[in-house]
């Protein structure tokens, strides 16, 4: 387990874009937190790290998966409105998850009945208005 303290937004991108390096084809992120703790923040400096535009990311809530196309595909799963892993299930969520690309899922604990047994967990807390404890496990 790893901790990293992140003071801005920037720096929370600046450490995913860096972890990303540490990413392969195949793998799956699940990214814990509370709602606005910096979770979609994550997801956009990790998606850079793929050389992807973070422009392009948005929590993707209503649309539950957002492909980001690069070099590797990055998967960005919002499962907060799910109510029950088979909803997932019906949108073909788990094919990305044995595909060529990288998954990361925010609210995994909605789903963890399809979530791969392999996979990385993040924690990401609050611990003051701009301030954030990442958590690698």
């Amino acid at each position: 387990m790893k901790k990293v303290t992140s003071r801005s937004e920037a720096e929370t991108m600046a450490i995913a874009k860096e972890y990303a390096g540490s990413v392969n084809p195949g793998d799956v992120i699940c990214l814990q937190g509370n709602l606005g703790a910096g979770k979609t923040q994550f997801v956009r400096g990790f998606v850079e790290g793929f050389e992807i535009s973070a422009d392009l990311v948005s929590s993707p809530t209503f649309t539950i998966i957002n492909e980001y196309e690069g070099a590797t595909p990055v998967y960005h799963f919002d499962c907060y409105r799910l109510e029950h892993y088979s909803e997932a299930l019906e949108i073909g969520a788990e094919e990305y998850f044995y595909d060529d690309g990288v998954c990361i899922v925010e609210w995994p604990e909605r789903i963890l009945e399809i979530l791969p047994k392999e996979k990385k967990l993040i924690t990401i807390q609050s611990t003051g208005k701009e301030e954030r404890e990442i958590i690698f496990h």
